[in-house]
């Protein structure tokens, strides 16, 4: 069954800044109040009217209330320094999200889930093993580096030391009292963009180059992200969780490792197609949207 699904425009609090989301609400019978609810993250840099758009969407057909939403610093959120991946600040917007999900009038509270695509899949994953709220878990085209992961990712140990030094004096700066510094998220002819390269999905106008989307990265980000590492928080998750990758996706071997610590209920589903098919590619979507539907309908039951 497709539900019919309405828009709202919401915002809640985290940690003293002011998040702005959209609750997406599937149509249910008359009578039926309260139901299942899902929070729903996207790749790092993200906004809500990306890739977390069209999973929401999708989840909320499948007939759950779901929540896309913009983290402190991104699009219509509040908080400063703008465009700051920060994976700490990133899992205590998730938890606080649950929170908004967990108050809703519409919302059955023990029966949230929560949805991760790519980098969020580890915010979301950190924020499962100590948040008891979240009762299952679906991780899509998850980005799980660890130290090894980021050198290979990277160039090396010498080129994640020369990031960590440049995101270390950005941020000494910043706290002197300088203006952030910034290079592009994306692009193609600057090497000092947190993505160099033909990254399609972001560059191109009917795909991920949406007007909210601010093509930027706060130089000061490079020591959290280098050094977060979701893995040792996988053996303490005890919700169901799903993971859906490609061998063709990014780090695929992050999702293994990951997968493999985990101590509760688990499935690990490979599909085909690239990382930024599984942002917004139908066929690939609808495959792996079916497949996370399935999985929180069998396990918020």
């Amino acid at each position: 069954m497709t539900h019919t699904v309405r828009t709202e425009r919401v915002t809640f609090d985290s940690d003293g800044e002011t998040l702005v989301g959209t609750l997406y609400r599937p149509e249910r019978p008359d009578g039926q109040s309260l139901g299942p609810a899902i929070v729903v993250t996207g790749s790092w840099t993200t906004v809500k009217e990306q890739m977390p758009a069209v999973y929401a969407q999708r989840m909320a057909e499948a007939g759950f209330l779901s929540l896309a939403f913009d983290f402190t610093g991104f699009g219509e959120s509040g908080g400063r320094p703008r465009q700051l991946e920060s994976p700490a600040r990133k899992t205590a917007d998730t938890h606080n999200a649950i929170t908004f999900l967990a108050r809703h009038a519409l919302v059955d509270p023990g029966r949230i889930g929560a949805l991760g695509v790519c980098a969020s899949s580890g915010y979301t994953a950190v924020n499962a093993a100590d948040d008891p709220r979240v009762r299952s878990l679906a991780l899509v085209a998850p980005w799980l580096h660890d130290a090894g992961l980021v050198r290979d990712i990277y160039g090396g140990a010498d080129e994640v030391q020369k990031k960590m030094d440049l995101g270390l004096d950005a941020l000494a700066r910043y706290e002197n009292g300088e203006a952030p510094q910034y290079v592009p998220a994306v692009s193609t002819t600057d090497p000092q963009a947190a993505m160099f390269g033909p990254f399609d999905y972001y560059l191109d106008e009917k795909r991920g180059a949406v007007p909210s989307w601010d093509n930027r990265f706060a130089v000061m980000s490079w020591p959290q992200w280098l050094t977060f590492d979701p893995h040792p928080a996988a053996p303490r998750i005890k919700a169901p969780t799903l993971l859906v990758h490609s061998r063709d996706g990014a780090i695929p071997q992050g999702a293994e490792k990951f997968y493999d610590a985990l101590d509760g209920p688990k499935r690990l589903v490979w599909t085909s197609g690239t990382q930024f098919d599984f942002y917004d590619q139908d066929a690939k979507v609808t495959e792996a949207a079916g497949i996370a539907a399935r999985h929180f309908t069998e396990t918020l039951a």
